[in-house]
């Protein structure tokens, strides 16, 4: 089984042409992560009766990333070999995109499929500078960049085996290039055999106050992911320069409860 997670918070308007994207695509089932929304994003997902669709409720903002790690507990449970993550705003075409992603896990046995998302201006654009010179540094480290590039499974749709979920620990799917730096580390196969312009991605604009924060968090995990990689203690903090961005708001506390009450009901327990 295939399954597509779908975070979503407040995208009213936006959903319903996500998940009918996703409808048409190679996946078997549809698992929107809807948490802390005040709108009508829910209202929206009920009206449109999409059989392949459910939804994992959550009162509470998960945070950056949180919805990833449910959602990968949820999809283990249910049996999946392949999960493909699409965020809740992701409006552009990504059928391609997805049933390639799927096809690299399902059928070429890729255990981290990513995207190549291609910036816009990023020569005038000094934030994404900053964030591609640290995505390169890492995949260097790596030993992926002459592969990948600058790719990292935070940025654009990326799909994961089953393998890899079930050897990660599910609590690092929230902090997506940690379980890049795990792959490699445990000589699982990445790939990165999607390449797209980012305003392919239909994604929602917003403005820079959440583009700095969402650039520090990603630098943040990328120094947390270098840590790891070199078996010293996660850190994010370099040259007395702490990357921080959402990174405190993600309930790490919610997904536990997440996981106890649904362990109680199935056999798998995740690895630590």
């Amino acid at each position: 089984m295939n399954i597509a997670v779908v975070p979503a918070k407040n995208e009213q308007g936006r959903i319903g042409k996500v998940l009918d994207n996703l409808s048409d695509t190679a996946v078997d089932r549809i698992v929107v992560v809807l948490n802390g929304s005040r709108d009508g994003t829910l209202k929206e997902i009920k009206t449109q009766k999409l059989p392949k669709v459910e939804v994992l409720s959550f009162r509470e903002p998960l945070g950056y990333d949180i919805p990833r790690a449910v959602g990968v507990y949820y999809a283990l449970k249910k049996g999946a070999e392949c999960v493909v993550f699409v965020d809740g705003d992701m409006t552009g075409n990504l059928l391609p995109a997805v049933n390639r992603l799927v096809d690299a896990v399902v059928s070429e046995k890729v255990d981290l499929a990513m995207t190549r998302i291609q910036p816009e201006m990023i020569s005038e654009n000094e934030l994404a500078r900053e964030l591609y010179l640290f995505r390169r540094v890492l995949n260097e480290r790596l030993g992926l960049y002459k592969k990948v590039g600058v790719a990292i499974p935070s940025h654009g749709p990326c799909a994961v085996s089953r393998r890899l979920m079930e050897k990660a620990d599910i609590r690092d799917f929230a902090v997506p290039p940690v379980i890049l730096a795990f792959a490699v580390k445990n000589d699982l196969r990445v790939e990165a055999p999607v390449e797209m312009h980012s305003r392919e991605l239909g994604s929602k604009v917003r403005g820079f106050s959440h583009a700095k924060k969402i650039a520090d968090t990603i630098i943040g995990d990328i120094l947390e992911a270098l840590a790891f990689f070199e078996g010293k203690p996660r850190k994010r903090i370099l040259l007395q320069k702490e990357y921080q961005g959402y990174n405190p708001r993600r309930r790490f506390d919610l997904l536990e409860r997440f996981i106890a009450l649904y362990g109680r009901n199935f056999d798998f327990n995740p690895s630590t």
